[in-house]
C-alpha cells in the first residue's frame, strides 16, 4: 500500500484504494491486515465509505468491493477527464491501419492508466486493459510521458517508482531509467523491450500540448514472436500523426454542456 496520507479525506482514499487494489471483493480481516491504520479507525473509514456508496457490503458473504457510486463518478472522470472519448475515432483507425494493439495511457500520480484499448485483429493476452493501472517505469506509455515531464516532477515521480525486477530487461534503478527518458526525449518514442511482461513489446509516443505539456501517449504493443522493435520502430510516424491529431482535437474540445451554450 502507498504511504499514509494526510488529512481524513486523504486516509479515506487509501481504503478505496486498498479495496480496489484486491481486484476482488475483499473481508474486512484482509483490509486490516494490510493497513496501516489501527482497527478502528479502519472500521470508521470503511463504514463511512460504505454508508455513502463508495462502497458496498455483501452480507452474504461479509465482503467489500468499490460501490456504485464510485462507478459513476469513475464513467464521469471518465467522459469529462480523460483522453478516450477525444481520441476514440482516432485509435480506432490507427488500430486498423496497424492491425496491433493500440494502447492509450495517462499518467495517474506516478502510474499509468489505461484509459483506452484496441485489441489486434489476432488478439494477444497481456496485462493492459481500459482502467487498470500500471507502472511507469517500465511500461512504453509510462516511459514515453515521464521523458517529458518538467525535471521537479519527473524527480518526484522517479521516487516513486517501485523498481521491481519483472523481466531481465527490467528497469532497476532510477539511473539507468533517466539515462533511457533522456534518449526518448531526444528521439521522440521509446520501446518496452519485454520490460513488463515476456514477450510482449511496444513502441510508444507522448501526447503532448503545443507548449509540451504531457497528455497522454500512445503505444502499439506486439509479441516477439509476430514481430520485433524494428518493425514497431516502423510505426513511428503513423503513430505520432495519431498522437499530434488528438493533441490538436484535445486543444479544441469543447464539453457537450458548455457547446450547447455557445
Amino acid at each position: 500500500m502507498a504511504a499514509q496520507s494526510d488529512g481524513t479525506v486523504g486516509k479515506a482514499i487509501d481504503v478505496l484504494d486498498q479495496v480496489a487494489s484486491f481486484g476482488r471483493p475483499v473481508r474486512f480481516a484482509e483490509l486490516q491486515d494490510g493497513s496501516p491504520y489501527p482497527k478502528a479507525t479502519l472500521y470508521r473509514f470503511v463504514q463511512t465509505l460504505t454508508s455513502t456508496g463508495m462502497l458496498a457490503f455483501d452480507p452474504d458473504r461479509g465482503t467489500y468491493a468499490p460501490g456504485v457510486r464510485l462507478v459513476r463518478l469513475a464513467h464521469a472522470a471518465w467522459r469529462t477527464a480523460s483522453l478516450a472519448p477525444i481520441a476514440a475515432a482516432h485509435i480506432d483507425q490507427l488500430s486498423a491501419d496497424v492491425g496491433e494493439t493500440v494502447h492509450l495511457a495517462q499518467l495517474d500520480a506516478a502510474q499509468v492508466i489505461y484509459v483506452d484499448k484496441r485489441n489486434a485483429a489476432d488478439p494477444v493476452q497481456m496485462y493492459s486493459q481500459s482502467g487498470k493501472v500500471g507502472p511507469a517505469y517500465c511500461t512504453g506509455v509510462g516511459k514515453a510521458m515521464m521523458a517529458y515531464l518538467p525535471d521537479d516532477t519527473l524527480a518526484d515521480v522517479l521516487g516513486q517508482q517501485s523498481y521491481h525486477r519483472f523481466t531481465d530487461t527490467t528497469h532497476i534503478t532510477a539511473k539507468s531509467l533517466r539515462a533511457e527518458l533522456n534518449d526518448i526525449r531526444a528521439n521522440g518514442y521509446g520501446f518496452d523491450r519485454e520490460e513488463h511482461e515476456p514477450g510482449i513489446i511496444c513502441v510508444a509516443v507522448p501526447i503532448l500540448t503545443d507548449t509540451h505539456r504531457v497528455l497522454g501517449a500512445l503505444s502499439v504493443t506486439s509479441t516477439t514472436t509476430r514481430t520485433n522493435l524494428a518493425g514497431l520502430e516502423a510505426l513511428v510516424p503513423r503513430i505520432q500523426k495519431t498522437a499530434t491529431a488528438i493533441s490538436k482535437d484535445a486543444s479544441s474540445w469543447h464539453f457537450p454542456a458548455a457547446a450547447s451554450q455557445s
